[in-house]
């Protein structure tokens, strides 16, 4: 049973000095890893420990004094129960307030978090998942520090990998997820340190490299289980910012030569079917993360498998862009002159525009496009600097279009608008001498019966032999 007698008692009290306060930590901190010891499958449990703290009013009077006391016990703190109760704790409270997380860059996490995590998930599975998910939100909401991300070596971001090459197969393995957006976090972290390395004074002369493009590009053909799940996690995402960290590792592994063929060519078929439903899906408001899938779009078609005959989605390709060009479509909003630039820098891949001697569909193309390919080139080519300033809010879910659609329709319904049926409606069938089957009785004419279904035989033979046969009258007087 949870300790919450013990626990109420310790965080109800009232105190003023710093001192006092320290003590009522540590003895918070020493129930929740005692119970977090004896019950050692209780994740809730340490949730709720964790939660009492955040909720009680010593919290709510010496906020900042407990978090920044809570932060120095991360640094500090050895024990696996204990760092699981503190790493429990800064989540909760950096995902209610994110000005936690950008504390902990500030107090040097980072580097503490590197280092609990290498090597050690055989210790303690769970704590090193929570670790994880604790990296990852506080990297997702802080631009990390020049000298802390250079701490990131090859060894960790292989160790990663090797996670999740030896997992099963299975996405919602509990480790699939968090590692993965560690490693989708951390290419972008290194995206924003090569945009402007000069703003940074700790900034290295000579450009960081990227670990996680680098380990993919020299020992792709052996981690091939991320690329399948990231994938996976693509065509399943809601969320923005998610799909964006997942896309902008996209565009690296496009962008680079050594990572052109990373993905089985089953996989790319699976993301170009993606990429596609979220075009047609996304709706007007959702620019930004358009033109972050156009940009990927690409590469995928110029620089992938997909480049080779026999060429897959060609005409469902061709008629993207035709309606993300605003060529006669009326569901669309006008396009703004980024969408037209990526539409048009995507319609100038080559095998999208081959002549074909038998159907000629290099023309069917020019025509179905509405894009001269003639033109200047005015699209300027896409740079890492325009991926990796796409951003977005955690935690906001990506609206769909065709849903949009469906609510706006029951709306007008609701507010009196006929709906238009997809089929006719029969006619109520009627009688034989046209009074309706449905027409209630009135009181001046009697209803009349619902007729059968199939009328009775009628008895012809019977009136056939009264007319052949007359009445006999017997004999006459005169015979």
């Amino acid at each position: 049973m949870l300790p919450n007698v013990e626990l109420d008692d310790v965080v109800a009290t009232q105190y003023q000095s710093h001192d006092l306060i320290d003590e009522t930590l540590r003895s918070w901190l020493y129930i929740a890893s005692m119970f977090r010891d004896k019950f050692c499958h209780a994740e809730d449990a340490i949730a709720v420990c964790a939660q009492k703290l955040l909720s009680s009013q010593l919290f709510a009077d010496n906020k900042d004094y407990v978090r920044t006391q809570i932060i120095h016990s991360l640094l500090q703190e050895d024990q696996p129960s204990a760092l699981h109760v503190i790493s429990c704790f800064l989540l909760l409270h950096g995902r209610m307030d994110e000005s936690t997380f950008r504390c902990m860059v500030e107090e040097a996490c980072f580097p503490r978090l590197l280092d609990l995590l290498n090597g050690r998930r055989e210790i303690d599975a769970r704590l090193h998942r929570l670790l994880l998910e604790l990296m990852y939100e506080m990297s997702r909401i802080e631009r990390l520090r020049t000298e802390d991300l250079i701490l990131v070596d090859d060894g960790f971001v292989n160790y990663l990998f090797q996670i999740i090459e030896g997992l099963s197969n299975d996405a919602h393995d509990p480790y699939h997820y968090p590692i993965i957006r560690v490693l989708l976090v951390l290419n972008e972290q290194y995206m924003l340190a090569s945009t402007n390395p000069a703003a940074d004074p700790l900034s290295p002369t000579v450009p960081l490299t990227n670990r996680v493009v680098k380990c993919l590009s020299l020992h792709g053909s052996t981690y091939r289980t991320f690329g399948e799940n990231i994938i996976l996690l693509l065509n399943r995402e809601t969320e923005t910012s998610q799909q964006l960290l997942i896309l902008k590792l996209l565009y690296l592994l496009f962008t680079t030569k050594a990572t052109y063929e990373y993905f089985y060519t089953n996989d790319l078929k699976v993301l170009l079917d993606v990429i596609i439903r979220n075009l047609m899906d996304l709706p007007d408001e959702k620019a930004s993360l358009r033109h972050t899938y156009l940009r990927v779009l690409h590469p995928l078609l110029a620089h992938t498998q997909l480049s080779n005959p026999p060429h897959y989605k060609r005409h469902e390709v061709l008629k993207v862009l035709h309606i993300l060009g605003n060529m006669g479509n009326s569901h669309f909003a006008p396009a703004d002159d980024t969408t037209l630039r990526l539409v048009e820098r995507v319609s100038k891949v080559k095998w999208l525009n081959e002549s074909d001697e038998t159907s000629g569909e290099a023309e069917l193309s020019r025509k179905f496009l509405g894009i001269s390919l003639a033109q200047s080139q005015a699209a300027s080519s896409v740079s890492v600097v325009d991926m990796a300033a796409v951003k977005e809010k955690p935690g906001v879910q990506t609206p769909s279009r065709k849903a949009t659609d469906l609510a706006a329709e029951g709306v007008r319904n609701n507010a009196g608008y006929v709906a238009r049926s997809r089929r006719n409606v029969p006619e109520v069938p009627r009688h034989r001498h046209g009074v309706p089957f449905t027409e209630p009785p009135t009181l001046h004419v009697k209803a009349k019966k619902t007729p059968p279904k199939a009328p009775p035989p009628r008895r012809q033979a019977r009136a056939r032999r009264i007319v052949e046969s007359p009445p006999d009258d017997g004999p006459t007087s005169g015979s």
